[in-house]
């Protein structure tokens, strides 16, 4: 059994002007940097072996402010980015459908199989995901380790964890920063505390 905190990097300017990020990347907003820090101060309060981050550049980010206060060196897992969106990446939702109508009507219908131009299927994130994550708790048997990635990383392990399936639109909210505490035995996840954001001002809590 290994017990993971699963954390979406802090706030990004894409977040703030709701563009597709995927696996293009924009900066942390001043107030991503300062929910970075405050989720440090809080998982130093904490007894975790190990910190993982994606390697895109706003949870890297947000990882090495967390190691300056924890005292962690980063692992790097590039299995552990955000889903390929293609030709949707850098853009807004209006302007996805003005460019590509098709491939937005096709995306939108959550089909799991449909491969975005460019980019990449829902089962084939879901699957590149949940083994990423897997085989890093498998790696820490009994431990606690903490894991920096993306919105869409943490959905996947939500769906695994409470049964609910891909087609199945979000009603469930992903907080920048926040603390997301799951379970690992077995092959199977179980989810303890979800969207946790205590340790950040009310003001910076974000949820899209």
């Amino acid at each position: 059994m290994t017990q993971l905190i699963l954390i979406r990097h802090g706030q990004t300017q894409w977040n703030q002007q709701h563009r597709m990020q995927g696996q293009s990347d924009s900066p942390l907003t001043e107030t991503g940097v300062l929910q970075s820090r405050l989720l440090g101060q809080r998982l130093a309060r904490m007894q975790f072996t190990a910190l993982y981050s994606s390697d895109s550049g706003r949870a890297h980010h947000t990882a090495r402010n967390v190691a300056e206060i924890t005292g962690h060196q980063v692992i790097v897992d590039s299995r552990l980015r955000e889903r390929h969106f293609g030709v949707f990446e850098g853009l807004t939702g209006e302007e996805i459908r003005a460019r590509y109508p098709e491939a937005y009507a096709r995306f939108k219908s959550r089909d799991v199989d449909y491969v975005i131009p460019d980019g990449e299927s829902g089962r084939a994130f879901r699957e590149r995901a949940l083994r990423s994550l897997g085989e890093i708790a498998a790696r820490h048997a009994d431990e606690l380790i903490v894991v920096i990635t993306h919105g869409l990383v943490l959905d996947v392990v939500f769906r695994a964890a409470v049964g609910v399936p891909f087609e199945v639109p979000r009603t469930f909210d992903l907080v920048n920063a926040g603390i997301n505490r799951f379970r690992y035995e077995a092959g199977n996840w179980h989810l303890e505390v979800w969207g946790d954001g205590s340790h950040l001002d009310e003001g910076m809590i974000t949820v899209t």
